[in-house]
């Protein structure tokens, strides 16, 4: 091999490293049996909600996540593979659930999310959190029912006092 093959393989594997580290979620997942139209429908889907699907070798892919502590992440990393990196936790794995049940032959492997390894059943659980907003409303919705019911109350005392 050549020292231009070897510095441009090391510039990629640190380009993925780069992602990976700055990433909220990293899913490995095969792709192999997908459609050009429905791989394309993939990524429109993830492009919608600031993630990307990016192919790479996977021996690349295993050198940039030993790099940053992801020893787990390196057994999935068979076959034909792809990498969705997503900007927020939730975000890819909700996606990628979500389009694996309808596309039988998209299968989630495994990933990183927030720092730290996990199968695809974690993964899957993940998917049916919230993303942030949601989680925003919900907290706000916790919120505002005591202070409603405590609107009522008021209300009810002055109906009470005005009979």
């Amino acid at each position: 091999m050549n020292q231009r093959t070897i510095e441009a393989k090391q510039q990629t594997v640190e380009q993925i490293a780069t992602m990976m580290k700055e990433s909220g979620s990293v899913v490995v997942v095969e792709y192999r049996g997908l459609t050009v139209a429905a791989l394309t429908n993939l990524r429109r889907q993830l492009r919608a909600e600031n993630a990307s699907i990016k192919v790479y070798k996977n021996n690349l892919v295993v050198r940039a996540a030993q790099s940053l502590g992801y020893e787990g992440l390196t057994e999935s990393l068979v076959g034909p593979n792809a990498i969705v990196l997503g900007k927020e936790a939730t975000t890819a794995p909700a996606i990628l659930s979500k389009f694996a049940k309808k596309e039988k032959n998209l299968v989630i492997k495994s990933g990183v999310v927030e720092g730290k390894v996990l199968g695809e059943k974690e993964i899957k659980e993940i998917a049916k959190l919230p993303n942030k907003e949601g989680m925003i409303s919900m907290l706000l919705g916790c919120l505002q029912t005591p202070i409603i019911k405590f609107a009522c109350a008021v209300k009810a005392v002055g109906e009470a006092k005005e009979a």
